[in-house]
């Protein structure tokens, strides 16, 4: 995914602030409560973002896949705790970013300041604007195939629970809608 060209002399910059992480399944990333450092890009694998109320149910936020930044941005921003946990939920390999690098880097080089404008128009602005629109306006099926569309074979690599949490939805209902797309 591209947000903004980098010439090589500010990819050279930003290679300097990063390293290369994998995480085994289930391994956390980032526990609530823990004050984000880093922001992370998903080389290979999957991430869940996930909250856990008083009663012990737990809410998925947010789903990382390849070529997605993930992290707790709010807590590396406000360095406040992060309000939900990081855990990779296959085998994951990391693009572990520093974020204090990073800031000075925007801070100091319009390239990356553009880069930074970019990814946050598209994912904190459109992405997620779409996303808001999707959950109120269009059907769980809908949602699904969309989602199957952007990452096929997500369901044969991420638990069911997850892509049905992602979607709004109860695991019964993507088991319905799951068996009614097989019968069509």
């Amino acid at each position: 995914m591209k947000y903004y060209p980098l010439s090589e002399a500010a990819f050279s910059m930003f290679t300097h602030i990063v390293q290369f992480k994998t995480l085994k399944k289930d391994e956390i990333l980032l526990q609530i409560g823990e004050v984000s450092r880093r922001l992370y890009f998903v080389s290979k694998g999957a991430i869940i973002a996930f909250y856990v109320d008083d009663e012990g149910n737990t809410y998925n936020k947010n789903i990382f896949l390849e070529r997605q930044f993930a992290g707790s941005t709010v807590s590396a921003l406000l360095n406040i705790p992060s309000e939900f946990t990081l855990q990779a939920i296959e085998e994951t390999v990391l693009i572990s970013i520093d974020y204090r690098l990073y800031r000075e880097l925007i801070d100091s080089n319009n390239e990356f300041k553009h880069f930074y404008i970019a990814y946050l128009e598209k994912n904190w602005i459109i992405d997620k604007e779409q996303r808001e629109i999707s959950l109120v306006m269009e059907n769980a099926t809908t949602r699904y195939l969309k989602l199957l569309s952007a990452y096929p074979h997500i369901d044969k690599r991420i638990p069911l629970q997850h892509i049905a949490s992602h979607l709004g939805i109860s695991p019964t209902q993507l088991s319905r809608i799951r068996k009614e797309l097989k019968e069509k």
